[in-house]
């Protein structure tokens, strides 16, 4: 039995707060499953739009939201997502990829920043009356976690790369967030961002708490609940029609490694399937011990992340960042759309190619190159994540514009018979035992060396058990979730 320890006078001072603002804190049980979620709390959320600053938007962080931008009607459905048939991607296994695109923020980040934040409000271990949150990212986590600081009553600060896109400083202090710092460098300059970290626990003290996503486990234990079970639920449909089919392949950029921790629940349901780590070629830290700066706005890299388990990675596939920038153009241009139209790509899934931004198409990318290279057929599925879309990187379509001149019709046919349909099997490895203790140790120079962790901490990390217990969490933090729900006692006045 997992064990958590409850600062009682905390733990007072935040049931007060949520009694005073009317906030009811979701389960990991309903997120998982609305179906659970009170008939009332349902009713009121007609009302609500999806990115509304309401607290009752907790309970939509979960795949199941009407794909509308209003929140469709507060009744929920089915998982959100897309399937890319062979006349776009060029082969025959079946990729099918969960669409972020329709949790609140635009991006599933804010469930993993959920998983982060809630398990220490309901533990007092995060005193929001005399304490900030500090949430250091490459992107859509710190808007996630600004985000559930509003709906939660809590004060945050943000902190980004300076190089990232426009869209992600405009939205941030939309919401009203009062501390945004914007660090040096672009996407792969993580050690940046601990760097700043630092500094604000030397200047605050005890006045923030900082989450980051690359070493806080509600991170990958929310995608271990919720995007696990997603997929295996999609996947249960779709064979409860064909019975050959083989769940073969799970594929996610590493960024943090949360969303790759539901390929942990795969592998108990599907013990075959491979997950493959996707990054960025041009800063190739898993395949090659690499380093430097890429495009591909959504995976942090140069480094190991804490909470990524490597020993249950398969492979490592490397895509290259000018790939992703040009079919971004492809998918969102007019000019595009009407290649793929001639191509046999239908109007359905056209209008649904800009739900990938442009980590989702690298992770397209990586699914296509894993296809290939195990000869998967018809019968192989294969899922992935396309966690954001577009709507964040419109400023970049236009600065491709400016720099390249308008995109056209002939420059639609080679990104698309180049870039998508010809890419091959190069920069693919498949890890061995040892390969992935590489890629363990690796971590000592980070997390050891720079951010105080220790070596006995590193080496539990390899064994299984730990990852185990680790995930056992889950039951306990809604346990302790419900427990702070009767005390506030806004359910039973529902």
């Amino acid at each position: 039995m997992v064990k958590v320890k409850v600062n009682e006078r905390v733990l007072a001072k935040m049931v007060g707060r949520c009694k005073e603002k009317g906030i009811i804190i979701p389960t990991f049980a309903q997120q998982k499953d609305p179906s659970k979620i009170p008939a009332k709390i349902k009713g009121a959320l007609k009302d609500i739009g999806l990115w509304d600053v309401n607290p009752l938007n907790l309970f939509r962080i979960t795949w199941k939201n009407h794909p509308k931008e209003n929140g469709g009607d507060g009744s929920f459905g089915g998982v959100n997502c897309i399937e890319i048939p062979p006349a776009l991607s060029g082969v025959k296994a079946r990729i099918v990829g969960l669409a972020g695109k329709w949790f609140p923020t635009g991006a599933h980040k804010v469930g993993a920043a959920f998983g982060c934040l809630v398990p220490r409000l309901v533990t007092g271990e995060f005193d929001p009356t005399s304490q900030k949150a500090v949430w250091p990212s490459t992107g859509n986590y710190c808007r996630g976690g600004a985000f559930d600081c509003a709906l939660l009553a809590c004060d945050a600060i943000a902190i980004l790369p300076k190089e990232m896109s426009k869209e992600r400083f405009d939205w941030l202090k939309e919401i009203g967030t009062k501390e945004i710092f914007a660090t040096p460098g672009c996407e792969s300059n993580v050690k940046e961002i601990y760097d700043k970290c630092w500094e604000l626990r030397k200047e605050r003290g005890n006045k923030i708490v900082i989450f980051n996503q690359f070493d806080e486990f509600g991170n990958c234990c929310w995608h271990y609940e919720m995007t696990g079970s997603a997929i295996e639920e999609v996947f249960s449909q779709m064979s409860g029609k064909n019975k050959k089919l083989r769940l073969s392949g799970y594929v996610s950029a590493t960024g943090s490694a949360g969303t790759i921790g539901a390929g942990e629940y795969l592998k108990k349901k599907f013990p075959l399937v491979k997950i493959g780590a996707s990054e960025a070629l041009q800063c190739p830290t898993l395949y090659l011990n690499g380093f430097g700066g890429h495009r591909i706005e959504g995976i942090g890299d140069k480094h190991v992340p804490w909470i990524h388990n490597v020993r249950n990675t398969d492979n490592v596939i490397a895509i290259d960042d000018e790939y992703t920038m040009r079919l971004l153009r492809l998918f969102n241009e007019e000019a595009g759309r009407k290649v793929l139209e001639k191509e046999g790509v239908k109007k359905e899934l056209l209008d649904k190619l800009p739900v990938l931004g442009i980590s989702s198409i690298c992770n397209l990318l990586a699914s296509i190159k894993m296809a290939k290279y195990y000869e998967l057929n018809e019968n192989d599925v294969i899922f992935t994540i396309f966690t954001d879309s577009s709507d964040m990187y419109k400023s970049r379509l236009k600065e491709l514009e400016a720099e390249r001149g308008k995109y056209s019709e002939e420059y639609a046919i080679v990104d698309l018979k180049k870039c998508l349909q010809g890419i091959g099997i190069d920069w693919i490895k498949e890890l061995n035992y040892y390969d992935r203790k590489a890629l363990h140790n690796l971590k000592y120079f980070t997390w050891v060396e720079q951010q105080g962790k220790t070596v006995e901490e590193l080496n539990a990390l390899w064994h299984p058990e730990f990852w185990d217990e680790t995930f056992a969490q889950i039951p306990v933090w809604d346990k302790l979730i419900e427990e702070f729900n009767n005390k506030t006692g806004l359910l039973k006045k529902l």
